[in-house]
């Protein structure tokens, strides 16, 4: 079993949605130019339309140009791009892959220089199903314990099974955040809170 095959199945009908009700927020047309942190092309074929994105990844972008999207190997902490670059800067399920809070800051402060707008989510701590994982309440262990359970105690470990080396890279790059901190990362923001059984599994800072 393939473990991105199962990350796409829990995650994909709640990516659609939020697909959804980002286009609806900023009119998203195929005019608008869009920066996309630490994304990838096939995101924006749940869009109605396509509009004029450029990505932004430390990945190899070869894939992307063949789609015909813009691609620019960068750091999201550090973005080549002059103040006010694009009307709309997205990021999906990135900045909780930083590993630290002062990375996490880095991002928010370039997201916040080169976008006039932007469109944040981040799974949100406190729901009871680490979504990295799939494994319920692993985020609240230790990283000790976490680097110990990982292999044999997670789902992701048991269908992928990780070296030892890539179950700590694993849980040394994982940081998952709060609404709290959302709210500091990103003061001007609204925050939305996407919610699975009455319960928020993620959270989006939008301006």
């Amino acid at each position: 079993m393939n473990i991105y095959k199962v990350y796409a199945a829990f995650s994909g009908p709640f990516r659609k949605k939020r697909m959804h009700a980002f286009c609806l927020l900023f009119g998203v047309t195929t005019d608008t130019r869009i920066l996309d942190v630490g994304g990838y092309p096939m995101n924006w074929k749940l869009c109605r339309f396509k509009p004029l994105v450029t990505i932004a990844n430390l990945d190899s972008c070869s894939e992307m140009l063949d789609d015909g999207f813009q691609a620019v190997r960068a750091d999201g902490c550090r973005l080549p791009f002059r103040e006010r670059s694009f009307p709309i800067v997205y990021s999906n399920s990135v900045i909780e892959h930083l590993g630290c809070w002062d990375r996490q800051m880095l991002m928010a402060q370039e997201i916040r220089r080169v976008g006039v707008h932007y469109f944040v989510q981040t799974p949100n701590y406190w729901f009871p199903v680490e979504p990295h994982y799939l494994t319920p309440f692993f985020q609240f262990l230790s990283p000790t314990l976490q680097k110990r359970m990982a292999r044999c105690g997670t789902v992701w470990g048991l269908i992928s099974r990780p070296s030892r080396e890539q179950v700590f890279s694993m849980v040394e790059q994982i940081a998952l955040l709060t609404e709290k901190k959302m709210r500091l990362l990103f003061p001007e923001a609204t925050i939305l809170r996407e919610k699975f059984c009455g319960l928020t599994k993620a959270i989006v800072a939008y301006h």
